[in-house]
């Protein structure tokens, strides 16, 4: 399954692996063309900008041939659907690609964009704001339909072209177009989900500048002060002067100024919650909408992680088993969880084994790089170290002398101290079962009478031996509680 997304300032290609929940990318491709940088002003697509489209249309209609791609969606937005020269443009376009092109509405590209978010976040409730380079769509998300949407000429290049240069007057134009819109005021108190390049370059040199530990763009959360701060600071000073700004790419850097007075503003008025950064927007969007209402309704989260199981485990059966015999051994020992919590533990449950294929000595490191950066959705930062550091746990044990301090910096002491519990949990069960299917769910690990009690009924009782109690012992004392094996029949 293939989406061209023909934007006003980058053309790109994404090839997913099929039409499901979590759909993973195995092709990614963008060229910063420029469609719409004077379409503010003459009202027509840039000749040279076209033809470095088509050029790159044409290598995305091979590539695709390539890959054997059944199905190629090829969107077009702000600047084809404003410029004079647009309907020929979708013309030639249309020839290179063998496929017809939607030219999405401002109202369809709104609607795209909330079902981004609703696709790559777990529940979200709060504003989606998408800034290309020729708009900026903001739509309300909560449920599972996007509701309220408007689309706004705000969008990067359409401001520089607009404004020439002077930021004063961006200033005004970005102020008085929200004027004519009271949707951002709806987000007082909930998220505002920054979509798009400018908002995702904001996002990354944030990172760069505070040395934050996990470049993983998709759920990174800025409370609203500091990011107010931080924007206002890019909106305020060129951007060859801002300090870390090589990790920005330099077609982007003149946009930075324009992409942090539109974020500041949207800011100001909605006084969100937090702003956090989505990499899912109208390509996933557009997939989302595709699926089966049934497939929508399934936790995205869970999703990537049972097919990570179904991939590289000994046993998917096995991963599926843990989630309900740690279910019972959290509820014996009075731990209690929320839901979110409750669906990381289920979701560690199923990566637990993926790194099995490695060297002994390096699953614990090499399987916490593979969790914490990997292309989940429906998680936020602090989610992804609890995975990475509870499946690290389960491999390395609780001494923790080869784990990066990095990675503990997004925990919490709750988080971390779960972590350790469901690691050395996983411990016992994997000594158990030797990570096949049908064993685990007959030898119960329980909390009785505050003693931590693994039972081992029948000819299972042959599995007990000193390294299996050694592990129980030490589970225990996490709990603060004494440990003993249950021998029956």
């Amino acid at each position: 399954m293939g989406v061209v997304d023909i934007g006003s300032n980058s053309v790109r290609l994404v090839v997913y692996e099929g039409l499901v929940r979590s759909a993973t990318p195995v092709f990614n491709e963008k060229v910063l063309c420029g469609l719409g940088r004077h379409v503010a002003t003459r009202a027509v697509l840039n000749e040279e900008a076209i033809e470095e489209a088509l050029q790159a249309l044409t290598r995305y209609r091979a590539i695709c041939d390539h890959i054997g791609t059944e199905f190629v969606h090829v969107v077009a937005t702000a600047a084809v659907r404003e410029a004079r020269n647009g309907p020929d443009f979708v013309a030639r376009a249309t020839a290179v690609m063998g496929t017809d092109i939607k030219v999405l509405t401002g109202a369809e590209e709104a609607r795209l964009c909330g079902y981004g978010v609703l696709s790559g976040m777990y529940r979200p409730d709060g504003l989606a704001a998408d800034m290309g380079g020729g708009s900026l769509e903001i739509v309300d998300v909560n449920g599972a339909v996007p509701g309220e949407g408007v689309s706004l000429p705000l969008g990067g290049l359409h401001l520089r072209d607009l404004a020439g240069g002077s930021m004063k007057k961006t200033r005004r134009l970005v102020s008085e177009t929200l004027d004519t819109t009271t949707l951002p005021a709806h987000g007082h108190g909930r998220d505002l989900f920054a979509i798009g390049g400018s908002f995702r370059a904001l996002g990354r040199l944030h990172m760069a500048q505070t040395g934050y530990p996990l470049h993983v763009m998709h759920g990174y959360g800025l409370a609203i002060d500091e990011a107010l701060e931080f924007c206002r600071l890019v909106a305020r000073v060129k951007p060859d002067s801002l300090d870390s700004v090589d990790v920005v790419a330099p077609a982007r850097r003149a946009l930075l100024p324009h992409g942090a007075v539109v974020l500041t503003e949207l800011l100001e008025r909605a006084r969100p919650r937090n702003l956090v950064i989505s990499a899912f927007g109208v390509r996933e969007g557009l997939l989302h909408t595709l699926l089966p209402e049934r497939e929508r309704d399934l936790d995205p989260l869970l999703s990537s992680c049972a097919a990570l199981a179904f991939l590289r485990s000994r046993s998917p059966r096995h991963a599926h088993e843990l989630c309900a015999w740690t279910d019972r051994l959290m509820a014996s020992a009075g731990l209690e969880e929320t839901e979110e919590e409750r669906r990381l533990r289920h979701s560690a449950c199923l990566l637990a084994d993926i790194g099995w294929r490695a060297h002994p000595d390096y699953r614990g490191e090499q399987t916490l790089n593979l969790i914490a950066h990997a292309a989940f959705a429906g998680i936020d930062h602090q989610g992804r170290a609890y995975l990475a550091l509870a499946v690290y746990y389960r491999h390395a044990g609780l001494k923790e002398e080869h784990l990066s301090p990095r990675i503990r910096e997004l925990a919490s002491a709750r988080t971390l101290d779960r972590a350790r519990v469901l690691g050395a949990a996983l411990r016992v069960a994997y000594l158990v079962s030797a990570a096949m299917p049908g064993l685990i769910e007959r030898t119960p690990l329980v909390v009785e009478d505050g003693v931590v009690v693994l039972r081992l009924p029948g000819p299972l009782k042959r599995l007990a031996g000193e390294r299996l109690a050694r592990r129980l012992k030490q589970f225990g004392k996490l709990l603060g509680r004494k440990s003993a094996i249950e021998l029956a029949g």
